[in-house]
């Protein structure tokens, strides 16, 4: 089971995740804003977080960025229904800017459970004692 932090500001949609993600084992908080999400990082660290990019205060690169800088090494999928705007590529941003995947809204559900899966699978380049 692991800790995975939901930040959208879509409710029907953050709930959706959230009961699918419980279905499957894992404990589950939901934030609605960017600054909100980084505030219940702080306040309890995740081992998984899923964002949303197009969020009102704070958008999901820059919460992106921060999750950078407070865990490095905690995963972040980020998803988004604005794949390019205005040109420009948003989920492609993600990536380079360390996201660990990225969904193009709508998704399955399957979709979501396998990138989580994949992002809290153990490194098979890790040493094991």
């Amino acid at each position: 089971m692991a800790r995975i932090l939901i930040v959208d500001d879509e409710p029907g949609l953050a709930d959706a995740l959230r009961r699918a993600l419980e279905r499957s084992g894992h404990e589950v908080r939901v934030a609605a804003t960017g600054l909100e999400g980084a505030r219940r990082y702080r306040e309890q660290a995740a081992d998984l977080a899923v964002i949303d990019i197009h969020m009102p205060e704070m958008d999901g690169l820059e919460l992106l960025v921060q999750f950078r800088a407070l865990a490095p090494a905690m995963p972040v999928i980020v998803m988004s229904g604005g794949v390019q705007t205005g040109g420009l590529d948003l989920l492609g941003d993600a990536r380079l800017l360390g996201a660990f995947a990225t969904l193009a809204k709508p998704f399955s559900i399957d979709e979501l459970l396998g990138a989580v899966a994949r992002a809290l699978a153990p490194d098979p380049r890790a040493e094991t004692g």
